[in-house]
């Protein structure tokens, strides 16, 4: 079975040419396999959303190549490439529309990737669809669908997203830090919910976190960047077995660089 997605010798610098010439990715290799739940963990610079943003287009890449299911799709801007790519931000105000109401919002999900046209915005057999998919949050959301999105609280706007992103099945799910903005309860929740959803629906996802316990606890593969580069990439039973010890000692010897915990939660 072919890769889901491939990097091959991903470099991406900004500002280039002035003193302020940042070379962000440095030769970036990495391949990703179905069903693959990948948490992605490094420190401020180290790469992680320069990372996402190019896999989703939001960055044209300086070098190198990036494949979707043996595609090409190193110049494929973002709108082609949110056909098969699922994205969720930090920020739970992106990646939905304030105004529309929560159904409306889940009818634009649901039409990514299909041909649009005149009509009547939410049909009632797309509505019994998206009840039946917000009961899946115990928010009780399925009985407030006619609510302007922008109501809801934080945490309740990004499960709505999550689901959202999730809605037709997307070949890749991107998460930035879904839930570095909520609060620690409300965090928990829609990382349950994030867990739920990924298992239940087989999806190919990469989630970026500032939380090495969090890293360590989700996901069959962990991956670590340092200065633009992959420093440590652990999967299977060597990631269940994995202490934040044991990751703070990988990093070290792939990296030549101490780095404590507090360096990644501030960042």
């Amino acid at each position: 079975m072919s890769p889901v997605l491939e990097m091959k010798n991903i470099h991406k610098s900004f500002e280039i040419g002035t003193v302020n010439e940042n070379h962000v990715l440095k030769g970036i290799d990495l391949t990703i396999h179905e069903g693959d739940f990948i948490t992605i963990i490094g420190g401020n610079g180290a790469g992680k959303s320069t990372l996402m943003n190019s896999i989703a287009g939001s960055f044209p890449v300086d070098q190198g190549k990036i494949s979707l299911e043996g595609k090409d799709i190193t110049n494929e801007p973002t709108m082609k490439r949110a056909k098969y790519i699922g994205r969720v931000f930090q920020d739970p105000r992106m990646g939905t529309a304030s105004r529309l109401t929560i159904e409306e919002n889940m009818a634009v999900a649901w039409k990514r990737g299909k041909k649009r046209g005149f009509g009547i915005g939410v049909k009632d057999e797309q509505r019994h669809s998206f009840q039946e998919a917000l009961k899946r949050l115990d928010l009780g959301l399925e009985n407030r669908m006619k609510m302007e999105i922008g109501l809801l609280s934080g945490g309740q706007r990004q499960a709505v997203t999550l689901l959202m992103a999730s809605l037709v099945t997307p070949k890749l799910l991107l998460l930035d830090e879904h839930t570095a903005a909520l609060d620690p309860k409300t965090s928990q929740m829609v990382l349950d919910l994030t867990k739920k959803i990924v298992e239940e629906e087989k999806l190919t996802t990469l989630m970026i976190t500032h939380n090495m316990e969090q890293a360590i606890q989700y996901g069959n593969r962990l991956i670590m960047l340092n200065e633009g580069n992959i420093v440590v990439d652990i999967a299977g039973e060597e990631k269940q077995h994995l202490t934040i010890p044991d990751l703070l000692e990988l990093f070290h010897k792939n990296s030549g660089t101490i780095l404590n915990e507090d360096a990644l939660i501030l960042s």
